[in-house]
This record gives C-alpha cells, structure tokens and sequence, in this order.
C-alpha cells in the first residue's frame, strides 16, 4: 500500500496546474473595459477635468491593466487577449495621433475580422483555435471524451463537427466586423483631439457591448450547444461526465474520503 502513496501524491500534485482556472467576473470585466472607459471619455474630458489627451489615455488604460492582470493570473498569453490589448493600442494611437477617425472604423472592424481569419486558418495546423476557445481541458474532461470516441469509432466524425463549430465560430466573428464597422462609422464622426470625439468614443464602448458583444455571444453558444451536443450523442457520455468541473468536485470528494480512513 505504501509504495502506491507516492504516486497518488504525485498524480494529484501533476492534476492541480491543470484544474479549472478561477472563474472570471463578469462585473469586473465590464467594469474594467467599459463603464469606466466611458464615464472618463463621456464625463472627464472636458477641459475642466483631464482634457482630450489624457481622458483617452487614462481611459485606454483600464483595459490594458485588465489584459496584463488577466495574463498575470493565467501565466501565459493567450491570442485573442493579446490581440484584443493590441487594439486598444491601436484605438490609442488613432486618437493620439489625431488620424481620421476612418481609420478607426477600419480597425474596428479589422481585429474581429482577424479573429475570424485565423479561427478558419488554424484548421490547417495541429492546434485549431475552436480547441482553445471551446473544446480545452479547462472545460472538458478531454481524455475521457478522447477514449469515449474511440471506443464509439467516432474521432473522424468529431473532428468535422469541430470543423463546422470553427465555421460557426468565424461567422460571429464576421458580424463583429460589419456592427463594429457601422457603429464607428455612424458614431465616431469629430476629429480625433477633440472633446466631441472623446464623448463618441466613450458612446462607441457603451454601445460595443449590447450591439456587439451579445449578438456574437449568441453565436459562440450556439456553436457550444452544437458541440456539446455532438460530444454526448457520439460517445454516450452524459453532459455532467463531460465537464471538468463535476470530475474535479467527484475527485475531492473520494479524496476527503480517502483521507479520513487513514
């Protein structure tokens, strides 16, 4: 029984880097990328308060610090995390620079489209981005699912669901481009380095969220339900077997067992 104790250790030591990360908050997120960006750019960048320049740099901040604290606690970078802190450098450039605020349609609609682009790209490597963004061992007990297809001789017809969940995925992103390309070209009309265009800017982000973000979150679920459902129709496996969670709580709870009969 002894010489079985080390391995069990090592293996649960082996299974913590791996367990669910802290769930993120929602409320912070928001809070974060856009209700204090836009009461700075809609309310502080008066001249009687920080001024054009510093209303978009301060407020251009708070995603940034998000971003890097949200790379700190996750120790490494994650693609669309730093894709997304590139665009509000960019959002900063554009405003710094006083550049017609074309060009921050255009990259408003670009990031998005970029997403979308490289979701159908890395199809063609080892490492599709559908598996980071909904089929990860954050998520889902992928060893277990693993064996579940084989066993089902199911692996070809999985990875063509993948294939269309990606398809599914890069149409959401699609949208985002066209509603980002309109919102900033019907909102952002002043001229960079001006406190109309700070007030616009800061209208643009308020409304980013419920004209942009939820339609396309609508999406991802979509493509996550599809998913989901592929995985428990081709294994056998129900839903609660498939989520990591629900095998981590089963685990801890033998584990407390384990530990209180000896």
């Amino acid at each position: 029984m002894s010489s079985h104790e080390p391995k069990t250790t090592s293996t649960q030591q082996a299974q913590l880097p791996s367990s669910p990360p802290k769930q993120e908050n929602m409320l912070v997120n928001l809070g974060f990328n856009v209700l204090v960006p836009t009461l700075i750019l809609t309310k502080l960048s008066g001249d009687e308060y920080l001024g054009t320049t510093w209303g978009v740099v301060i407020a251009l901040l708070f995603p940034i610090v998000y971003g890097l604290r949200d790379f700190q606690q996750r120790g490494k970078i994650n693609f669309f995390s730093g894709l997304g802190v590139f665009s509000v450098f960019m959002t900063g450039g554009i405003s710094l620079l006083e550049l017609d605020p074309q060009y921050l349609a255009y990259k408003e609609a670009g990031i998005p489209a970029i997403f979308g682009l490289a979701t159908l790209l890395s199809l063609k490597t080892p490492y599709p981005l559908v598996r980071t963004l909904l089929f990860n061992d954050t998520v889902i007990e992928i060893d277990k699912v693993h064996h579940a297809l084989v066993e089902h001789n199911s692996v070809e017809a999985f990875d063509q669901r993948l294939i269309t969940a990606s398809w599914i995925i890069a149409a959401s992103f699609l949208l985002s481009s066209i509603l980002n390309y309109l919102l900033a070209t019907l909102i952002v009309t002043s001229q960079p380095g001006t406190v109309e265009y700070n007030a616009e800017l800061g209208k643009m982000t308020a409304l980013s969220f419920p004209v942009i973000a939820v339609p396309a979150m609508i999406m991802m679920m979509g493509a996550m339900f599809y998913l989901f459902r592929g995985i428990t129709r081709m294994t056998g496996l129900p839903f609660e077997d498939i989520i990591r969670t629900h095998h981590h709580d089963t685990k801890n709870e033998s584990d407390d067992k384990q530990k209180e009969k000896h």
